[in-house]
């Protein structure tokens, strides 16, 4: 912007410049040429009286010298005399103001000639000359020139100067808004602008800074509301609780006692993650959304990581007893491999439950799946298939709210941790016949104690079926 604002300046005032310095420097050629001539044509009428006088040629060479230091008067006698002086005048001309006795002043090749014809006694004519050579007809017009030529440099590069203090201004107060407006969208939420510059920057500069607030404050109030809503689950868990204890002594009351703490422990997560501060650190990075276990900024937190294989081990522990009781077959594949990404266990978890969730979620008791963790050079690959319908539109499953009679959330979730990680997830159909997700994490940087190991080889996988 600075260079497009300098352009204009130097363009619209080299034009403005241009078009004053041409004319005048035309007309102060002219005035120049038109003293000169005049200069002449005075010094031959000075000289008319005193030819009026006397003809005699040296009173008229003193005289002439007198008036013209230069000697370039020349004095033309009648009766064929020699002329008094070096004589410039073509003879035509010459012969014209005599003949004629007629006043000529007129441009010749080497200058410009003065004629002035003076009667004298006897009806006699003599003939004045003046020549004006070419020097004296351009004197000091260069010298005009070269200043009026700074004049307009100075003030082109004056302008332009100007131009870009001002538009450093513009530039400035642009490129702020323009880095707070990242800092917004990469979640820091506490990012202001001083609005500075012209006036419609500064208003645009508070309209963000409004704008910044507004929606400080919405976050705010949807967190709260989803803590609130969180809390409100309290009530029917505490039911849960007192009807598990009724069935004290049955096979189901272990099972369901577990499974009333592990949502409680899911609504703690949830209720403390909504009240956490806004703005911990980049939106979407470590934020997996409101049905994982807990929130926490994977990004913001350069020391968060966890073994992918040892929260899938963990969590479809916990799933396996409801698929027992659904006769579902589970297989789990979880490799003996390094398996660290930079995820908390809460975030990697929240994934697992997500996909093993829509599983139980969308296909029918009894339906089969299977769980697998496998280790690349560069990710962790966690593989979660069933053998139910599958997905029939995997682009739009991703799409958040898009899935026909779902929220959408589950791969959300999944979607989001894999990207804060630089990973990302596909959707196919496998061998079980059913859907097949793949979420990809790249794997995070090794910590000081296992740069000098190297993995070699693969290690047996832990296989369960049920």
């Amino acid at each position: 912007m600075r260079r497009s604002l300098a352009g204009v300046a130097l363009a619209v005032t080299s034009m403005v410049a241009l078009s004053f310095l041409i004319p005048l420097g035309a007309l102060v050629m002219s005035l120049v040429k038109a003293q000169a001539v005049t200069a002449a044509e005075q010094r031959a009428a000075a000289l008319a009286p005193i030819l009026t006088l006397t003809t005699d040629p040296s009173a008229l060479r003193e005289s002439a010298a007198s008036l013209d230091p230069a000697q370039q008067l020349v004095i033309h006698l009648p009766a064929d005399a020699a002329p008094l002086g070096d004589s410039k005048a073509p003879a035509a001309l010459l012969e014209r103001a005599q003949q004629g006795r007629e006043s000529i002043s007129q441009e010749i090749p080497d200058g410009w000639i003065c004629l002035q014809p003076v009667v004298l006694p006897g009806d006699r004519v003599a003939v004045i000359e003046n020549f004006v050579p070419e020097e004296e007809l351009t004197h000091g017009v260069k010298e005009s020139w070269a200043v009026m030529s700074f004049l307009a440099v100075a003030l082109i590069g004056g302008s332009v100067l100007v131009a870009d203090r001002l538009g450093s201004k513009v530039v400035r107060s642009s490129k702020k808004l323009a880095q707070a407006s990242r800092a917004l969208g990469q979640g820091d939420l506490d990012t202001r602008v001083d609005p500075v510059g012209p006036r419609e920057l500064r208003d645009a500069g508070v309209a963000f800074n409004a704008m910044a607030h507004r929606m400080t404050e919405l976050l705010a109030v949807e967190r709260e509301l989803v803590a609130d809503l969180s809390h409100r689950l309290r009530t029917p868990l505490t039911a849960l609780h007192l009807a598990s204890e009724r069935m004290a002594g049955t096979p189901e009351s272990a099972r369901v006692e577990a499974a009333v703490g592990e949502l409680e422990a899911e609504l703690r997560a949830i209720i403390a993650a909504a009240r956490t501060p806004l703005a911990v650190g980049p939106m979407g990075q470590g934020m997996l959304g409101t049905e994982s276990s807990a929130v926490h900024d994977s990004a913001g937190a350069a020391g968060s990581r966890c073994e992918t294989a040892d929260v899938v081990r963990r969590r479809t522990t916990f799933w396996s007893v409801l698929a027992e009781q659904q006769n579902r077959s589970c297989t789990v594949d979880v490799t003996q491999e390094p398996t660290a990404v930079g995820l908390s266990d809460d975030d990697v978890a929240a994934v697992v439950d997500a996909l093993i969730g829509n599983v139980f979620r969308h296909t029918a008791p009894g339906t089969p799946f299977g769980v697998q963790v496998v280790r690349t050079a560069q990710a962790v690959e966690l593989v979660v298939e069933d053998g139910g319908p599958g997905i029939p539109e995997p682009e739009l499953a991703l799409s958040r709210g898009s899935s026909t009679g779902s929220t959408g959330l589950g791969l959300d979730i999944a979607g989001r941790a894999a990207t804060a990680t630089g990973g990302s997830v596909h959707i196919g159909r496998g061998p079980l016949g059913g859907a097949h997700i793949t979420v990809s994490f790249a794997l995070a940087p090794q910590a000081p104690s296992e740069l000098g190991r190297r993995i070699s080889r693969r290690r047996p996988t832990w296989r369960r079926r049920r």
